[in-house]
């Protein structure tokens, strides 16, 4: 893998991981184009590493906040309801790690993947025009959604953001409860792939992958803001558009 194919890699993983596309079938359909195939998915977890670190830069002021009010009963809550939304991601990865592993392998899948979820996106226009606060039985159901968006091409941001629309939730909160809830989720799914590829790394990666880890930071970082204007605008259906349409390119062309 070259430093262009790095940068490229990373910038794509920056600017789709928080736009409602799907990053990880991006990086999919990507990985394919420019022939690279390292084990274990390492490219992905590298990417997804870097707009991690720009998801807690981002949200720095509130992530503090939380460590340092703990010890309240209202964080304790927050926390404790973060923590049933991630559940279902977790039993998903443990019980349904070989048929995501599948979708790795066929841009086809992916190219379905991408089409529901333009699908989805399209949803958002249900969303109530109340606001309502996160509770047990909505943080769950976002956790389904999250789950389900375990799969290359079926955007993350896009299931949760839009789930908790549907719910009721604030644009704001239902954009910081869905990124909140993507750390645990990142944090999982590196440790998973390190494990897995840990007899597979090589040397001459290194470079690259720290490449891929800073563009996918910076470029993530600019992405959420971006992502931000947009769900106050209410147009977060058109990206349904460009999903439907990748989607099906996709799966016609491979």
């Amino acid at each position: 893998m070259s430093f262009i194919d790095a940068f490229i890699i990373g910038a794509l993983q920056g600017l789709t991981e928080f736009l409602p596309i799907s990053s990880s079938g991006h990086l999919v359909i990507m990985q394919h184009l420019l022939n690279v195939n390292i084990a274990g998915n390492l490219v992905e977890v590298a990417a997804h590493v870097g707009t991690l670190l720009s998801v807690l830069i981002f949200y720095k002021k509130e992530i503090i906040n939380i460590c340092l009010t703990l010890k309240t009963k209202e964080t304790q809550s927050y926390a404790a309801i973060l923590f049933l939304a991630t559940l279902p991601s977790i039993l998903f990865v443990l019980y349904a790690k070989n048929f995501i592993l599948t979708f790795f392998e066929s841009q086809k899948y992916v190219g379905v993947a991408l089409f529901l979820t333009g699908i989805v996106l399209f949803l958002s226009i249900l969303s109530k025009k109340t606001s309502s606060a996160i509770n047990i039985r909505k943080a769950v159901l976002i956790g389904l959604a999250q789950a389900f968006a375990i799969i290359p091409g079926i955007s993350r941001s896009g299931m949760t953001i839009t789930t908790a629309l549907i719910l009721g939730i604030a644009k704001k909160e239902a954009a910081k409860f869905s990124f909140f809830l993507a750390i645990p989720a990142i944090l999982g799914a590196t440790v998973l792939t390190i494990f897995d590829a840990k007899f597979a790394f090589e040397s001459t990666f290194i470079l690259p992958i720290a490449l891929i880890v800073v563009v996918s930071f910076i470029s993530g970082y600019y992405a959420l803001k971006a992502l931000i204007k947009v769900l106050d605008s209410g147009k977060l259906y058109y990206f349904g558009f460009y999903c439907l349409i990748i989607g099906l390119i996709s799966f016609l062309s491979f």
